[in-house]
């Protein structure tokens, strides 16, 4: 009866060690006799994403060239009339297409010293993550502007339409398939007094003010008389996308 009882519970802790043995093989087997966790593994992933970076804005700018082609192309060859031609416009204007020219604001906001303190009475020390900028920032001030009105915004080199996701991993920026490091740079275009008064008026964007003012992040924002936003030159197709009824 005893031999009985404690039979499956050997068969199981058989199990538990083969299983144990499988994965102990299936590790040495990925890693391939190396430090998965070395510093010469991350030094190459950094490598390959800066290389898949670029690649990514060879892509962008090859496409845009061709979309050029194309919309020459289809102005000589369509046929289209005025009206056709003013509603493309339109069409492309408001998709972010389009280049935009005119006067606007700049911000720019960066990560704290490494070594940063806080400046204000009564505030604690700082943790890492108080001192590196954060998606939930850059997605602020994108609101903010397009809030108080802006014509089109460009983050980094980058212009912005509906579809576009302002991602943060760490303090890096993906953005549209490219990986940024701040400082962080946002542009727009449209009238500069209900652009600041959106900035302004923001909560999200105090809030990060406050820590701007405890831990010395980077925050500026200037006046520009005459900005130039690139046309969007990616996929515009909503894959997952449905009509509304």
């Amino acid at each position: 009866m005893t031999t009985a009882l404690f039979r499956p519970a050997r068969l199981a802790t058989l199990g538990v060690f083969a299983l144990a043995g499988l994965i102990f093989w299936v590790s040495f087997n990925t890693a391939q006799g190396t430090n998965i966790r070395s510093d010469d593994s991350m030094l190459r992933l950094s490598d390959l994403i800066q290389e898949r970076s670029r690649a990514n804005a060879e892509l962008d700018s090859s496409a845009a060239e061709i979309r050029e082609d194309v919309d020459a192309l289809a102005q000589r060859d369509g046929g289209r009339s005025t009206q056709e031609k003013k509603r493309l416009e339109r069409l492309e204007k408001a998709a972010g297409t389009q280049k935009v020219t005119g006067s606007g604001l700049t911000v720019s906001l960066d990560d704290a010293p490494t070594d940063a303190t806080a400046e204000v009475p009564g505030v604690p020390e700082p943790q890492p993550n108080d001192l590196v900028i954060h998606q939930q920032d850059l997605q602020a001030v994108v609101n903010a502007l397009w809030e108080g009105g802006a014509k089109g915004i460009k983050v980094m080199d980058q212009r912005l339409i509906s579809t576009s996701a302002v991602r943060c991993v760490g303090n890096t920026l993906i953005l549209q398939g490219r990986v940024y490091s701040p400082p962080y740079t946002i542009s727009a275009v449209g009238d500069q007094e209900k652009l600041r008064e959106a900035i302004d008026a923001s909560p999200a964007i105090r809030n990060y003010l406050q820590y701007v003012e405890a831990y010395g992040l980077g925050w500026k924002v200037d006046k520009k008389d005459e900005l130039s936003l690139p046309g969007y030159s990616g996929t515009v197709d909503l894959r997952y996308a449905e009509p509304k009824d």
